[in-house]
């Protein structure tokens, strides 16, 4: 919006042209975040409180988390915001990369809101039954992953009906371009053609996968909103390098016209993450519930996809996958075992609390490993 306006005035007041660089609107979105989550944070959490929006804590878990009981909850939307407003702020609202981000977001921002309506307000533990939860979150990442399997292809947003007709007359049969094989890390000449219903299923799997990776991560303070910072700076790079030609033929990269748009949403993610760990650092004042960790996971995964990094967010997200994986560890042995475990408690940062650990050395422990997976994954930058 801000963008728009200043390339109307742009001819009256030459210094109005500098918001066309996409590095200053990005820091812009990232100080305009962190503003709105500072500024309505508290007002937030005084409401949460009056509707007694307060997380449930389980009898089972480690017994320092006790003391959580009733803290707000549903924060996320807090994040969600001021990523939002930001983002429409300072970003090309022309953009298609843009828009099918957001709306990500927001899709799984609603499903994680009922979610946690439920559970919270109505009282009903289980909140949204697994399949429903399920099915929305397919349903989103399926119209996700099929638009983006044609506006990754396309030079422009113009050309992407063109592209869906052009598919259709072929009898389903035309092939995407290079730019969409899967990209291998580390090596140069190594990309997997996909085909188009192999980049749906591939995509889907990202999205919706990374989603539930960040949602299991979230479960001690401040323990899942910096590894989203770090990983989705570190994607911010990325699109800035798939985006341009120049710097994506030098490094041996796609290059994914308005892909670097991409980096004013990022920055936006980074200030209002920022902002909102002022509150949620330990103790917490409000957690980000579901509404929160299902759509920045699934905003993770989109953009990855868009920058053709899904193999990187991996190694950078090693966190949420290894969260991920001790669940489902935990539960296929205790059914094969018919009630052994192999962990005290699933996720992992439950185990480690339980074998003494204090709450934030496990936070402070898996940020750092964070930091050096989000390190490892830059360094595909140069060393393809």
């Amino acid at each position: 919006m801000l963008l728009w306006l200043a390339n109307l005035f742009a001819t009256d007041i030459r210094a109005l042209s500098a918001f066309n660089y996409i590095t200053l609107r990005s820091v812009l979105a990232c100080a305009t975040a962190m503003a709105i989550a500072l500024a309505i944070g508290p007002r937030m959490i005084r409401w949460l409180l009056t509707m007694k929006i307060g997380q449930a804590v389980r009898d089972d878990g480690p017994q320092s988390h006790l003391a959580k009981q009733g803290t707000p909850t549903m924060g996320g939307a807090l994040v969600l915001t001021s990523i939002a407003v930001a983002t429409v702020l300072w970003a090309d609202l022309s953009n298609r990369f843009v828009w099918v981000v957001l709306f990500v977001m927001i899709g799984f921002g609603a499903i994680g809101w009922v979610d946690d309506y439920r559970k919270v307000v109505h009282k009903n533990p289980k909140g949204m039954s697994a399949r429903e939860k399920l099915f929305w979150q397919a349903l989103i990442g399926l119209i996700a992953s099929t638009y983006l399997a044609f506006a990754v292809s396309a030079p422009s947003t113009g050309k992407i009906f063109n592209l869906i007709f052009l598919w259709i007359q072929s009898g389903f049969t035309n092939d995407l371009p290079s730019k969409a094989d899967l990209i291998v890390p580390f090596f140069k000449n190594i990309a997997y053609p996909l085909g188009l219903f192999g980049f749906i299923t591939l995509t889907w799997f990202v999205i919706v996968g990374t989603s539930n990776a960040v949602n299991l991560t979230d479960g001690l303070d401040g323990l899942a909103i910096m590894p989203v910072v770090m990983v989705g700076s570190a994607l911010a790079v990325f699109a800035y390098v798939v985006g341009r030609v120049d710097y994506s033929r030098y490094l041996l990269f796609p290059y994914i016209p308005g892909a670097a748009e991409l980096m004013v949403f990022c920055g936006a993610m980074a200030g209002a993450g920022l902002g909102f760990l002022w509150f949620n650092a330990h103790p917490a004042r409000v957690f980000m519930g579901d509404v929160g960790a299902l759509s920045l996971g699934a905003s993770l995964g989109t953009i990855a996809v868009i920058v053709r990094q899904e193999i990187v967010l991996v190694v950078m997200g090693g966190v949420f996958v290894a969260e991920t994986i001790s669940v489902m560890l935990q539960v296929g042995y205790f059914k094969y075992t018919k009630g052994k475990r192999i962990l005290r408690m699933a996720p992992l940062h439950h185990h480690f609390e339980l074998g003494g650990w204090h709450e934030n050395h496990v936070v402070i422990r898996f940020w750092i490993i964070t930091m050096f997976l989000v390190l490892a994954g830059l360094s595909t930058l140069k060393l393809r």
